[in-house]
């Protein structure tokens, strides 16, 4: 029988220390990897927080910016806290009440792509 993994995202970077700011410092995600074909190639970054990984690529193609991906969370209000008090000052995150009953974290990354940590009511 055929066993599926979690898919793995790729979103579009224009700028390493913007994404790195914003994934890493803000989100809290640790890298897994960083590859690059040469000294002037663009970069490909694998970051991870728990189990949910992501791909930040700057090559051409890889990834349209205004993406949006959804990520079930255990406890968004304690989500919510931690990335408040590291006052990121591009972006406030509010928890929102959305009508189908999920709660949402809608975070806005650098680059027009969008990660909405989400919790069943």
């Amino acid at each position: 029988m055929v066993e599926f993994s979690p898919a793995i995202p790729i979103f579009r970077l224009f700028d390493e220390e913007k994404a790195r700011e914003f994934y890493l410092s803000f989100l809290g995600f640790d890298v897994d990897f960083e590859h690059w074909y040469s000294d002037d190639a663009p970069l490909y970054l694998g970051v991870s927080r728990d189990c949910f990984e992501l791909h930040l690529s700057e090559h051409h193609g890889d990834g349209t910016p205004g993406a949006r991906v959804r990520v079930q969370v255990s406890d968004i209000e304690e989500l919510h806290a931690e990335l408040s008090a590291r006052n990121y000052r591009f972006n406030k995150p509010a928890i929102v009440d959305q009508d189908w009953g999920h709660r949402e974290l809608i975070v806005d990354d650098p680059f027009g792509n969008k990660v909405v940590f989400c919790e069943p009511r």
